[in-house]
Order: C-alpha cells, then structure tokens, then sequence
C-alpha cells in the first residue's frame, strides 16, 4: 500500500492564543485532510494512513478536558489501524503529544516541546523535524510566519523522500475570521504544485496584504505622491481627470472603485492616507 509521505507542525502562540497547524505533503490536496482546528481548544495533525477522523474525535476529547496524550491513547485505542497512522496534537495550554505507529514508513518521527507537536513520514530523516523544531522556538514573528518558516526549514534539511506535491497554512483564533464572525482566520491551501512552500509562502504575503497586514507606514494623499497615485489611477483608465494636487471628488470615488476592485475594503482608511504596501501594489499594476 502506498502511503502518503508528509511533514506537518502543530503550534500555538502563547501571546494571542491562536493555533494553527502548517503541512508539506507528496499527496494532492493533503491540506483537505491532516489539519483540523478548534479555537481555544486545540489542533489535531493527521497523517501517514490518515485517519480523518483522528481531527473531529480528537477536538471532541481535548473539548471535554483530555490532555493530548490521553487524546492519543483514546484515538489509538479506538482504531485497529493505529499501526499505520501518524498524529500530532496540542492543546490550547499549549501542551503537546505526538503518535507515530510501527507500521509507518522509514523515517518516520516527531517532536514536541512547549506550544509545538512536529511530525513527519518517510522522510530523508531526522533532520527534517529537528530543522522544523528549532526554526518554530527560534524564528520570531506571527504564529503563521514561524509555522510557515518551519516548513522551509524542514525542505532546507531535506525534507521527504518522495519528493514535494501539496502544502497548507491554517490558523485559528477566537472571531479572527473575515468580518470577526468566525474563527478561521487563515486557511490556505497549495494542492499540486512542484513547489509548494514557495507557493504557499506568496499565498500568505497576500493574505497580509488584503486582510492582516503587517505594520506598515501610511503614506499622506497630498503633494508629489498624490500625483502620482493620481497618475496611476489613470494608468488603471479609474481616473480621467488632470494630474494635480487637489484630493477631488473624481479622485476620492477613482480612488474608492480601485480598493473595491483589488479587494482591499478591510483596509480603506478613514484618512487622507494610503497604506504603503497598498501604494507599492498599485505601482506594480502600472502597465
């Protein structure tokens, strides 16, 4: 039997409470099954034979007071096929457990450590999770940054045996989701692409871009810079009329009908101001 080879991390931030569980995989569309997360209880990675249901049976039991190791003892005591199935799981304490049956494929392992499970399958060895472990407790930056920052790390080391095919980000956080009315804050997905940690890696700049960004400066609509912006809104055919420095009504709805097209409506302020990573975008749009 073919088994899926993968590499996950499951971590949390002790800062914002957020958890989060990112993956690289040689099996198309791995991100549809080994990650499965509830905000402020916890995060279950699946893999190896994946058992899908390790994710919701293991959410139940942490949701009803379980520590992620008896969560394991219970997901394995239930499954006659424990020997095939890999899983890594913390909770929303931040404490951590990992499972990797007999019958999973050379090299197969995991680590975990305070706020982080780390887990892998027929991988070029030890090195990839050892690589994946002390990036995540070294890196600094958001929980979605240092999860993603592991995963590069683990293919720097060496990664799978098999190769590279599917990657995924996803984080939770209590009403983090668009419009605060959920708590899926990011979730994405690279299903088949040769290289998809790269892949995933833009996938998320724009993700900050469109909806968390990062600090960044505002930049004041008035001067040189607002001919500029003016000069390319009209590169976009959003603005006709003259290159000038007044901040006219023609300008305002240009300037409004571009942030609604390029999806930027979480981020239109309040201000006579642009955002600075807005403005370097609408630069590069320039044709």
């Amino acid at each position: 039997m073919l088994k899926p080879s993968t590499y996950s991390i499951a971590g949390r931030d002790p800062q914002t409470g957020e958890l989060g569980i990112a993956i690289q995989s040689k099996f198309l569309a791995a991100g549809a099954i080994v990650p499965h997360i509830q905000a402020g209880v916890g995060a279950v990675a699946t893999q190896a034979l994946a058992n899908p249901a390790y994710g919701p049976r293991g959410l139940e039991l942490l949701a009803q007071g379980y520590c992620p190791r008896e969560t394991i003892e219970k997901l394995t005591g239930e499954d006659p096929d424990y020997a095939h199935r890999q899983v890594g799981i913390i909770d929303h304490q931040g404490r951590s457990a990992a499972f990797t049956g007999e019958e999973c494929l050379d090299w197969a392992g995991a680590i975990t450590g305070e706020n982080f499970a780390v887990q892998g399958n027929i991988l070029v060895g030890e090195a990839t999770i050892s690589a994946m472990a002390r990036a995540f407790q070294e890196e600094s930056g958001s929980l979605a940054d240092r999860l993603l920052q592991a995963l590069q790390a683990g293919q720097k080391a060496g990664g799978e045996k098999r190769g590279q095919q599917a990657a995924a980000l996803v984080v939770y956080r209590e009403k983090g989701g668009y419009g605060g009315l959920t708590d899926k804050y990011i979730d994405l997905r690279v299903d088949d692409d040769p290289q998809p940690i790269e892949r995933l890696s833009s996938m998320l700049d724009l993700f900050y871009l469109y909806f968390s960004p990062r600090e960044v400066d505002m930049i004041p609509l008035q001067g040189k810079n607002l001919r500029e912006i003016k000069e390319l809104l009209q590169n976009l055919n959003l603005y006709p009329g003259p290159i000038d420095e007044e901040f006219s009504p023609e300008f305002q709805e240009a300037l409004q009908t571009f942030y609604y097209r390029e999806n930027f409506e979480e981020r239109i302020p309040s201000a006579r101001e642009i955002p600075e990573d807005i403005l370097n975008y609408l630069r590069k749009k320039r044709s």
